[in-house]
């Protein structure tokens, strides 16, 4: 402050002809004495009234640089604010202060907490940490600027799971509390927005024991502190500190101190007798200072200009007043400035200042606030193993949104790491899970849950799980939809196979049973049992078992319509046939009776004709289902959650069934027939294996019906296909294979002889 004012009193540009005077106090971070100061500032400082013309009014402060510390400047601010004496603090940061109405004369040359607080957020949010620790200073600083940083560390997503606060004055029980709090804390990360003679009590708490390694986050207060970079646990600590700078001619002046000027000041005199611990004046146990201390060989804060942060806030807060001052009592005539020195300046002129010293812009918004820009500090080790503060980024709050914060170099964290520590209350729910929160605590702190069934979720600590489309479903991770399969019954399965097989078997040996009976059509068993409806029945056989494949594979809109109508229309065939052998062996014994002309009226033509129309009415059926509703290909998302199944949709049920009830309703009347005709006295009685074919058709009919409706998917046509192969062969079994028995490995019985020999039993 006094090489500030002793370059604008030598300066002729600024205030020229107007010396400015001043006068230093130490509040001692002291409110008491800060306010004491602040009366006697606004009453006058002489008890003489100067009268002449060579001073301003006598005793007038024009304004006051000051206080360092928030609550001393609120303090001071309502005093002198009533007197409209300009107060322009170099570092009080607190948020507060930018309320005009309650602060109209206070000005800063240091950002407010508001503009720190939100980069503070912002650095958090950057490297990931949701789950931290706070403390702050229990003073108007620490509390309004830690609630600042709650605000928008909660608006960034981020949970504190402590905030404690101390002062300096506290008990010491009330320091231990904190540190043991921090010790016992499972967030990483804390955040201090505490002062530093504050901070600098906890830190020697902590040091006493040993505690879990923490990554320190601090506020300007005291992260750029050097006294603190003594505590090596506290390596890694990242902060924004107020800008570096330089201020030509400083370090000379600091170094320029001769003994007159030492002896002078209370002040220097105790600095320079603590340097060089050595005495000036009277004898103590330490030497006397004999002239020989050379002030720049001392290795001091006092002597190191190259950390100038808050320096030069003092710097530009002693200029501000210098050119309010120009501003309200100087007027340019022509090529000279005439100032009136009785002139007194108001607060508002300040807010007009604007002006650039050594490269820095200097000028206030309308709450007296400057531009907000920090470096962003970082604590590293070096080589030697000492802690050096290294620039590692900026952040402007006059930049947009999204260019204010810049990291360019790299950094080093707690312990010397150079992996960026973790600090969360839950890891982050992978993908195929959501978050649950837990009950009673913040919202960092949940359980990760597996998506629900036919859910996904595609993305990290994903808060809900999206159902997916119809026609998908979840992999097991349950991060993405998959093409759910779709299923039927295929050839290149093993059940296709095997059913496959069975009905080209079934057809082969149709075939066979029907080249063996006309290589023997001439013999008697044959001709005895009406060989055309054998041929027509063995036909319609066939047709039965090669209609079975048409229900393998995938279905289509042909392959539909043809299964349920080739499969109705050839068992009706085929059970014509039956339900006219049956009658022919009826008839043909009551035939055997005296004066009885029934065969005549059911030859062959008749015969014919019976199974004619009883085909013809099914195939009448077919073709009525098939115009007004007829099966088509359906996928079926029903059944399966996880697979789509290929099948064919009835499309009228009432046509399905009415195919199926024709065809019961014929295997019923077959059979009682059959039954009617089973103890007809004959060697071979044809009717007692139609009664056991038709046992089986029925009994495989009667139970496909509730197999086929409670069969699910690809199933219901497997039973289906199982349904017509297992009658088809219960007919072929039982009505052909004892005459191809005869016929092939018992020749003697197929004679007339044999075949008119009554049934002796």
């Amino acid at each position: 402050m006094i090489f500030a004012i002793e370059e604008i009193n030598n300066s002729t540009e600024l205030l020229p002809g107007i010396k400015l005077g001043y006068q230093i106090y130490d509040s001692c971070a002291s409110v008491p004495v800060a306010v004491h100061v602040a009366f006697q500032l606004s009453n006058g400082l002489d008890p003489v009234f100067y009268t002449g013309d060579n001073c301003s009014q006598s005793g007038m402060v024009m304004a006051v640089v000051g206080e360092s510390g928030s609550t001393p400047s609120i303090s001071m601010s309502r005093i002198i604010g009533p007197f409209n004496i300009p107060q322009v603090s170099h570092f009080a940061t607190c948020a507060c202060l930018s309320n005009k109405q309650q602060y109209p004369s206070f000005f800063r040359t240091i950002p407010s907490d508001q503009f720190q607080a939100d980069a503070l957020a912002k650095l958090v949010k950057h490297f990931g940490w949701t789950w931290i620790g706070a403390v702050r200073s229990d003073s108007d600083y620490g509390n309004n600027g830690m609630a600042s940083f709650l605000d928008a560390a909660h608006k960034e997503g981020i949970c504190v799971e402590y905030s404690e606060s101390f002062y300096r004055t506290h008990p010491r029980s009330r320091i231990q509390k904190v540190a043991d709090v921090i010790r016992r804390s499972t967030a990483m990360v804390v955040v201090a927005f505490a002062d530093f003679g504050d901070l600098r009590l906890l830190l020697e708490e902590l040091s006493l024991e040993p505690s879990p390694p923490r990554q320190w986050i601090g506020s300007e207060a005291w992260v750029t502190d050097t006294e603190l970079l003594r505590f090596s646990f506290c390596a890694g600590a990242i902060g924004f500190g107020i800008q570096k700078s330089v201020i030509p001619g400083l370090r000379d002046f600091l170094l320029d101190l001769s003994p007159s000027k030492v002896a002078a000041s209370p002040v220097l005199t105790e600095f320079w007798e603590d340097a060089f611990n050595c005495r000036l004046g009277k004898t103590t146990d330490k030497r006397l200072c004999d002239g020989t201390e050379d002030i720049k060989t001392l290795q001091s804060p006092y002597t190191d200009t190259s950390q100038l942060r808050i320096t030069n806030m003092v710097y530009k807060a002693v200029y501000v007043i210098a050119h309010a001052i120009h501003k309200a009592v100087c007027q340019e005539t022509n090529s000279t400035t005439q100032c009136d020195k009785f002139t007194r300046i108001e607060s508002k002129k300040l807010t007009k200042v604007h002006f650039s010293q050594n490269g820095y812009d200097v000028s206030f918004d309308a709450n007296g606030d400057p531009v907000a820009r920090y470096e962003l500090v970082n604590w590293q080790k070096s080589q030697s193993g000492r802690i050096e503060m290294v620039t590692v980024g900026q952040y402007d709050a006059s930049l947009l949104v999204g260019q204010k914060f810049r990291i360019n170099r790299n950094l080093t964290w707690v312990d010397g790491g150079t992996q960026v520590p973790v600090s969360v209350c839950t890891d982050s729910c992978p993908p195929g899970t959501r978050k649950v929160l837990q009950k009673g605590k913040p919202i960092c702190c949940y359980d990760c849950i597996l998506c629900p069934e036919g859910e996904i979720s595609n993305a990290t600590d994903s808060p809900d799980c999206l159902p997916c489309p119809k026609e998908f479903w979840p992999n097991a991770e349950r991060d993405t939809c998959l093409p759910k399969p779709v299923e039927f019954l295929s050839y290149n399965e093993v059940l296709g196979i095997i059913l496959a097989a069975f009905s080209v078997g079934g057809a082969c040996l149709a075939i066979i049973t029907a080249a063996v009976f006309y290589r023997h059509r001439t013999s008697p068993i044959v001709r005895a049992n009406n060989s055309e409806l054998s041929f027509l029945l063995l036909f319609s056989l066939t047709l039965c078992f090669l209609c079975s494949l048409t229900f393998i594979g995938a279905p289509s809109e042909w392959s539909c319509m043809l299964r349920h109508t080739a499969f109705g229309i050839t068992f009706v065939l085929c059970m014509s046939c039956v339900l006219g052998k049956t009658i022919v062996v009826l008839m043909a014994f009551r035939a055997t009776l005296p004066g009885s002309n029934v065969m005549k009226w059911f030859g062959p033509p008749q015969q014919r004709m019976t199974v004619v129309s009883f085909t013809f009415i099914q195939v009448l059926i077919c073709t009525i289902w098939l115009g007004l509703s007829p099966p088509f290909p359906m996928k079926n998302l029903t059944i399966y959650k996880e697979r789509i199944i290929l099948e064919c949709a009835l499309g009228s049920p009432i046509g399905f069934w009415t195919v199926l009830g024709y065809i019961g309703l014929l295997a019923v009347f077959c059979f009682v027939l059959a039954v009617l005709a089973r103890k007809l006295p004959d060697n071979f009685n044809e009717a007692k294996l139609i009664t056991f074919s038709m046992l089986i058709f029925c009994a495989v009919w009667i139970t496909f019906i509730p197999a086929y409706i409670s069969s699910p998917g690809k199933f219901t046509v497997a039973v289906e296909i199982f349904a017509i192969l297992a009658s088809s062969f219960g007919l072929i079994l039982c009505i052909f294979a004892p005459k191809c028995f005869i016929i092939l490995l018992k020749p003697e019985k197929n004679t007339k002889k044999h075949l008119m020999t009554k049934n002796q039993s």
